[in-house]
């Protein structure tokens, strides 16, 4: 079979290279099941997830969330080569980008996944037997593994992509030609007005600047998904990944900028009364008020059942319905520019855990590095980070502070770890969005590099274990883009995709800490100066991994839907 590797004659190869590929998906997918069964022996009890057992086996568990994330990476990838076939745009880079992917990842799920640096993942762990393995791989998986990732492959990737760098010409994506208008827009837009300062921006550890924010409340990343009689551009959750691969692309910073109003604007959409989304949602898509998620407490990342800040509906001096809050968070992204707070806090003493939070639309007066909280009952401070540094992040502290009674999501209490809920799918989506664009920075930062970098009388690019590792790169961003994409179609169309979007994230998460970390090992010793740029995008990669849901969080919850639970 390995003729199907021969990418010489694409127009008799592309069809013998696809069918290969969905007959080794298919072999995969039982794989999946058998390791998703196996697992159950040891985890489910009378029909129903075991806490205690998922504990005590939770390596095997994320395992089982990694296997998944492979078996639904490949099968849309290859959903993607086939619509390119369709449209005659598979071409010989779309070909091998394929096969190495496919190569590689069923030799990892035969072999072993890295769940992180140091945690590898077999069959083994999750009671699969050799026999099963075995079984697994047929001789469509044998030849992909044998010589789809191949040295040669990869070298031909490399030969393909070395003038990539400014064109961005990566391999087709796949998308509708409006999706590709705005991806070019905000490229251009990246490369003029991004890209020439972050890294500055990041070494003095500046805000960004207002203007880059007007400029891009004037092209409308703020209303992207909000509905346009409601000010916004009405498009959907597939814009949103473009415009915000090609943010991050240029600075994570300006990447997620986007976040905080997209993560408002859900909550207020799905949440809020027709009152409170006449009111917010035309300020927030203008970018006239700039909003901040504030979740998070000292004591309480994952576990937002233990939040504590409290809540209590009082009258103020005036008069006036308020609620006043007493309490402590961190990790607050934006917080001191920000206008508007949408924050979670404890209204109902009495009621236990997720029941007794609600959601208030905390309106704050705009600080600055010198008064960063100007607004009476509220005080905090900077956590200096070692990346994701422009819009800084925040610790606050409330004593008394006031939010109107009115600003209360919904109008009814208790309702706030619900509205948060229905935020997760896009907010995972945008992140491996996101994570995306950390992920194609740091590809096109480290060839740049290794065609200009001449060491033994040619560009370091030349040797295998250089030019090796950016063609990987390259092909396993395209892998995690189409799983993306895939998630916010589902989001687009209505469905349920908390699964997609989990998966998406946890593997963009991974691709961008390896791709940055790759293409720092490519730049040698002026990799690790600061100077270089590669050395911030190593920093803001790291971010990727812990939060929207830390990698082991977020594989914990994809099993529990594998095996049968939030069903």
């Amino acid at each position: 079979m390995s003729d199907i590797l021969d990418p010489a004659d694409l127009d008799d190869e592309a069809g013998s290279l696809i069918d290969t590929c969905a007959e080794a998906l298919e072999s995969a997918e039982k794989l999946g099941a058998v390791a998703r069964d196996a697992l159950a022996q040891h985890v489910v009890r009378n029909g129903a997830l075991d806490r205690e057992a998922m504990e005590e086996h939770q390596f095997a568990v994320h395992g089982l969330s990694w296997i998944a994330t492979y078996v639904e990476t490949l099968r849309e990838t290859l959903g993607w080569a086939r619509r390119l076939e369709a449209d005659g745009q598979f071409g010989e880079l779309e070909h091998l980008m394929l096969q190495a992917g496919f190569g590689e990842y069923l030799a990892q799920l035969a072999g072993g996944i890295p769940m992180s640096q140091g945690e590898i993942v077999r069959p083994a762990d999750l009671w699969v037997s050799g026999d099963m393995v075995a079984d697994f791989r047929n001789e469509a998986v044998e030849a992909l593994i044998e010589a789809g990732n191949a040295p040669d492959v990869r070298s031909r990737i490399a030969d393909l992509i070395e003038h990539s760098a400014d064109s961005g010409a990566f391999g087709a994506l796949g998308l509708e030609d409006t999706y590709e208008m705005i991806r070019q827009e905000f490229r251009r837009f990246a490369n003029a007005e991004v890209i020439p300062y972050a890294h500055g921006w990041h070494l003095k550890d500046e805000f960004i600047p207002l203007d880059i924010i007007r400029k891009m409340s004037d092209m409308g990343v703020f209303g992207l998904t909000i509905p346009e009689e409601l000010g916004g551009s009405g498009l959907g959750k597939t814009a949103m990944c473009v415009v915000s691969e090609e943010l991050s692309r240029g600075y994570i910073g300006v990447g997620s900028l986007g976040t905080r109003s997209e993560i408002a604007a859900e909550l207020i959409l799905n949440g809020g009364t027709p009152e409170q989304q006449k009111q917010w949602l035309p300020k927030i898509a203008s970018g006239e008020i700039l909003p901040t998620a504030v979740f998070t407490e000292p004591n309480t990342g994952s576990d937002l059942g233990s939040l504590k800040t409290r809540a209590q509906l009082t009258k103020n001096d005036q008069g006036e319905d308020v609620y006043k809050i007493t309490g402590n968070k961190t990790w607050i992204t934006h917080a001191a520019r920000a206008d508007v707070m949408t924050l979670l806090v404890r209204s109902k003493a009495d009621a236990p855990g997720y029941k007794g939070l609600s959601m208030l639309l905390a309106e704050k007066q705009r600080g600055d590095d010198a008064n960063p909280f100007p607004t009476p009952g509220m005080s905090g401070g900077e956590i200096e980070v070692l990346g994701y540094r422009g819009m800084k992040e925040y610790e606050i502290g409330f004593d008394g502070f006031e939010v109107k009674a009115e600003n209360l999501l919904g109008g009814v209490e208790g309702n706030g770890f619900k509205q948060l809920m229905t935020t997760f799918e896009s907010a995972r989506i945008q992140t491996a969005a996101r994570a995306l664009g950390v992920a194609q920075c740091a590809l096109e930062i480290g060839l740049r590099y290794a065609t200009e970098r001449t060491q033994f009388g040619k560009p370091i690019y030349a040797f295998p274990r250089v030019h090796g590792k950016l063609a990987w790169a390259a092909v396993e961003i395209m892998m995690a883009r189409q799983l993306t994409y895939y998630a916010a179609r589902q989001k687009d169309e209505g469905k349920r995709c908390d699964l997609e979007a989990g998966m998406a994230k946890l593997l963009a998460a991974r691709i961008a800490w390896a791709t940055a970390d790759n293409a720092l090992q490519v730049h040698g010793g002026n990799g690790y100066a600061l100077e270089y740029p590669i050395s911030r995008v190593l920093c803001d990669a790291r971010i990727l991994n812990i939060f929207e849901g830390a990698a082991e969080i977020q594989a914990d919850v994809i099993a529990r839907r594998l095996l049968g639970a939030g069903n």
